[in-house]
């Protein structure tokens, strides 16, 4: 008789949950985060070499930002290859 009466609200909370969770994931993944992250990079960096007079400020900040583009990409085979060889549940 108890069975027949599922209380839906700790279901709703966990779809809830679920959602927040892959939009996060998706958010953590996604091109529009790295871009931002990059451009935030950038100009920061040009920020910093133009405070302390180095030279060439606008091409030289192009460096970490652009390490910080192919270290997205290449993480996720490197993180792939390890799971596979390395990790141990």
């Amino acid at each position: 008789m108890g069975s027949a009466l599922i209380d839906k609200e700790p279901l709703q909370e966990i779809k809830e949950r679920n959602a927040r969770v892959e939009a996060d994931k998706a958010w953590e993944t996604s091109w529009t985060r790295r871009g931002l992250i990059a451009v935030f990079t950038y100009f920061i960096v040009v920020i910093f070499l133009v405070s302390i007079n180095a030279q060439d400020p606008w091409l030289t900040a192009l460096v970490p930002a652009g390490a910080y583009l192919l270290s997205t990409l290449t993480l996720p085979f490197i993180k792939k290859w390890w799971v596979a060889n390395s990790y141990k549940k």
